[in-house]
This record gives structure tokens, sequence and C-alpha cells, in this order.
């Protein structure tokens, strides 16, 4: 799936005019509805809607979790390391604003987690740890079922903003209604199988970002994603197969580490 244009999606967080936000907002609603093309990549699909969220409303980070077809909720995607794992504390521990937004199928926003330290007791120390002290989570939901939640961090405290809320949802609403229109309508598949191809893709994906950090010398898991996703884009590949060919051990890595330094500013 053809990503959002570099120069929109490398905006510094902050420094976005208000005519670019626009641009930006345009072109991520286009490609968030746009799930018909033949290389659609779930897995893709979903950090698209993380990184966007970063500059289209000036969070630290931002993170999805989805329901498994045996009702269990999943890490799906994260914009960074930190959500990453926070996410996934967030679902073992059944602990979060992720857990209660799935189970109320409604935002659930914290301002300042520190203050919520006795709501989500675990969360709120992880969260603390990892540099963040504002969540808030957005349903992913069709009419009233709830297919999981997208979370949006920030490094201090922040107020209420209605605005951001209403974007946020609207976002989220469109991911969603793109995983299912994909669903229905390239693969006529039911719903708890598209969710759980993105489930598995994500496990595929921590295995080859490792492969790749082990050969590569680099430890910054990070740097391994980019390397990944660029490469497939790059060599018009899913993101999916090609970690797959990384993880089982068929895929020239030597290559993908080339390219990645190639690409590097």
């Amino acid at each position: 799936m053809p990503g959002i244009p570099h120069d929109a999606a490398s905006a510094p967080v902050g420094t976005t005019t208000a005519a670019h936000r626009e641009r930006l907002l345009a072109r991520t609603f286009v490609e968030l509805a746009d799930t018909l093309v033949d290389d659609f990549d779930v897995s893709d699909f979903l950090r698209t809607l993380v990184e966007q969220c970063l500059h289209l409303m000036e969070v630290s980070a931002a993170g999805v979790v989805l329901t498994d077809p045996d009702g269990r909720l999943r890490m799906a995607a994260a914009s960074s390391e930190r959500a990453g794992l926070l996410e996934t504390l967030a679902v073992q521990a059944d602990d979060g604003p992720c857990i209660e937004c799935v189970r109320s199928g409604r935002p659930v926003l914290s301002t300042d987690l520190h203050r919520d330290a006795d709501r989500w007791p675990r969360f709120t120390a992880a969260a603390d740890a990892a540099g963040f002290r504002a969540a808030q989570a957005i349903p992913m939901r069709l009419r009233r079922q709830v297919i999981g939640a997208l979370t949006l961090f920030n490094g201090d405290p922040v107020p209420e903003d209605p605005d951001r809320t209403v974007l946020a949802q609207a976002l989220a609403d469109v991911a969603t209604i793109g995983l299912l229109q994909h669903r229905t309508i390239d693969r006529g598949e039911i719903l708890t199988e598209q969710l759980q191809t993105a489930l598995n893709s994500r496990v595929i994906i921590e295995q080859a970002k490792g492969a790749l950090s082990a050969q590569s010398g680099d430890p910054d898991m990070e740097h391994a994603f980019s390397a990944l996703r660029g490469y497939a884009r790059a060599h018009n590949r899913r993101l999916a197969d090609l970690s797959r060919d990384v993880a089982d051990g068929t895929a020239d890595v030597q290559a993908i580490i080339a390219y990645a330094a190639r690409s590097r500013p």
C-alpha cells in the first residue's frame, strides 16, 4: 500500500502549519479509506494510522490494540517501541485506558496519569517509566461492535481538548471502516479472520525486527522496522511477507541492511 508522501509525514511535531495540516489530514483520510488496492497490507495500514496521529494531533506516541477471535485484546501497532511495550503491558495487566475504552465503547481520557494512579496502578507506573504523563483511548467501533482502541500518549499533562477527541474518533472510525470494507469486498472473510491476520503479522514483524537487529549489530528496533518497511515499499512487497522471509532466513538480509544505510539522510 503506498504511503503518505515523505514531505507530509516528516514535518516536525509542533511546527505544522494550518495549510500543511489540512493537506496531511486529507491525504490521511484518503489513504485510510483506500483499502481495495491489490497490495493492501493490514500491518502497514495500522502503522500509517498511528504515525499520522503524531503529526495531526501533535501527540508523543500512539498505539492500537485489537480483539482477537477469542475475544482477547492484543497489541497490533505502535508508533514507537515504548508505546508498543506499554500497550502490551496494559493488555497483559488488564489495566489502562485502552482496556476501559474497549469495554465501555467510549473515549477514555487521563489529562494527568499521576492523578489516575489509583484507577490504573500498573499502567500508570509503566507509563511514567516510559515517559508518558497523559493518555487518551479512542474506540475502534462499527455501530455497537468495538474491535479495538486507538490510544494517544503525551509526555506532559495536557488539557482536555474536545476537537482532538473528535478528530481522533474520526480517524479511528475511518480506519475501522477501511478494515471492514477490505474484508467484505476484497476478501470476503469474517471479521475475526481479518483481525487475526493483523495480529499474526505483528508477531512476524517483531521476529523479523529482532533478526535484522541481530545481523546488523544495531540494537535500535525502530531502525530495524524502518529498514523493513522502506525495503518492502521500494521493492513492492508486503511488509508481512518480507518480514516472514527475514524471520525464516530466506530473505537477503544484507541487501535490506545495505538499502537502509543508503536511505538514511
